[in-house]
């Protein structure tokens, strides 16, 4: 597995998303209490960016349609979205915040390693 730094901890506020780019990915950074979760930034039902979205607890909602997914799983848990967005690798090395995007983007855990 290979990670690839995108950011600073500290470019992402808590509780809040920020978009960045790993493997020619379109990613979503949410951090919340102390962790990050990165979730695939594209919404699976209007192809619009979620990092543009809110966080609320643990999911993430899309600003178009309201689809909230949860930032652990990607599972949609609110409506109109039905199918989950992919979620990546997350490592923690000091401040810096790395992301591995697997093959064929399907990836569906998170390490939090400090």
């Amino acid at each position: 597995m290979t990670f690839e730094k995108v950011c600073t901890l500290s470019d992402i506020p808590d509780g809040g998303v920020v978009g960045v780019e790993a493997g020619g990915r379109p990613v979503a950074l949410v951090r919340r209490d102390g962790e990050v979760f990165a979730l695939h930034d594209v919404c699976s039902h209007a192809e619009v960016r979620l990092s543009e979205g809110e966080v609320y607890d643990d999911t993430l909602e899309c600003w178009l349609h309201g689809s909230c997914f949860d930032i652990r799983s990607g599972k949609p848990t609110g409506p109109p979205a039905t199918r989950p967005v992919p979620v990546y690798h997350v490592k923690l090395e000091g401040d810096d915040v790395l992301v591995s995007i697997d093959a064929d983007g399907t990836d569906t855990a998170q390490d939090q390693e400090s």
